[in-house]
């Protein structure tokens, strides 16, 4: 059955071969992106030009933007099946070095851009008692990596959105599933899309030449297997397709897309899932 699929952040990486990928399966894709008449018109008008692509401007840092490009969006197409929260920045520094503000920048996209979508959709999900939300984080969603704090406590709050209104919306038929995607070789994390870093050189500094080592060991280390594994970033936009094509009811809670993680994030997932049963069941729940 085709679906009306509202995916944001899709003038790059994963969000545009998502909006590509599912066109060319017969859905109809809203391709929510900032700017589509200025900065990003060029991909505005390729997308555009996709069978059921309905391009359309959204600026999930906005509470404004956000509602309206929704209910312009369920104005025309009378629904929206699946939200796909494809959305999102990352950054790089020391916890330290990083302002509250850079931290809070990291936020308002990773986080609360989340928060607005959903607050957006659910209302007409509900009156339809239908629908899927599709978020993508990060790794096996429980750890976290130095030199990349904020980033992780960005896309663990939205693990913890995910998994929290499960049960909340359950009664009304709508799923939550989140991506954990690993390290692609997207705009992302290529240096052609401008990231949210730390700010504080006088921090970054301070902690001298043997946090800079450990730095540039762990971003070789990255870099290096996502080569060796030959990442592409098509797979996301392909599990997408795949949870969406999932009959109802069967759609994980998690769904890890990593090669690099050679099955540990799925390990780690299931490890987790189990304790959490067991933790319930002593609360009597």
């Amino acid at each position: 059955m085709k679906k009306t699929i509202l995916i944001t952040g899709t003038s790059t990486g994963f969000g545009k071969l998502m909006t590509i990928t599912l066109s060319k399966a017969g859905h109809t894709v809203i391709a929510a992106m900032r700017e589509p008449q200025e900065k990003n018109a060029a991909v505005a008008r390729e997308l555009s030009a996709l069978p059921n692509v309905d391009v359309i401007e959204m600026d999930i840092t906005s509470d404004d933007s956000v509602n309206k490009g929704i209910a312009e969006s369920l104005a025309r197409h009378k629904k929206i099946d699946v939200l796909v929260n494809n959305a999102g920045v990352t950054g790089f520094g020391l916890f330290e070095a990083f302002s509250t503000e850079q931290i809070r920048k990291m936020l308002e996209v990773n986080l609360y851009g989340v928060v607005r979508t959903y607050q957006a959709v659910l209302p007409s999900m509900r009156k339809n008692r239908n629908g899927l939300i599709i978020n993508i984080t990060t790794g096996a969603s429980g750890f976290t990596l130095p030199f990349m704090v904020p980033y992780f406590i960005s896309k663990f709050a939205v693990e913890t959105i995910t998994e929290g209104v499960q049960e909340e919306l359950r009664q009304f038929s709508i799923e939550n599933v989140s991506i954990q995607s690993g390290v692609y070789p997207t705009e992302m994390n290529n240096g052609t899309k401008a990231g949210i870093h730390s700010d504080k050189p006088a921090i970054t500094e301070a902690y001298g030449e043997e946090a800079a080592k450990i730095f540039q060991s762990i971003g070789a280390g990255l870099f290096g297997k996502m080569a060796e594994f030959k990442m592409d970033p098509q797979v996301i936009a392909d599990g997408v397709l795949s949870l969406i094509n999932m009959e109802k009811g069967t759609r994980p809670l998690r769904y890890p897309l990593d090669a690099i993680a050679q099955g540990t994030d799925k390990e780690f997932i299931h490890a987790r899932a189990e304790i959490k049963s067991r933790w319930l069941k002593n609360y009597g729940q």
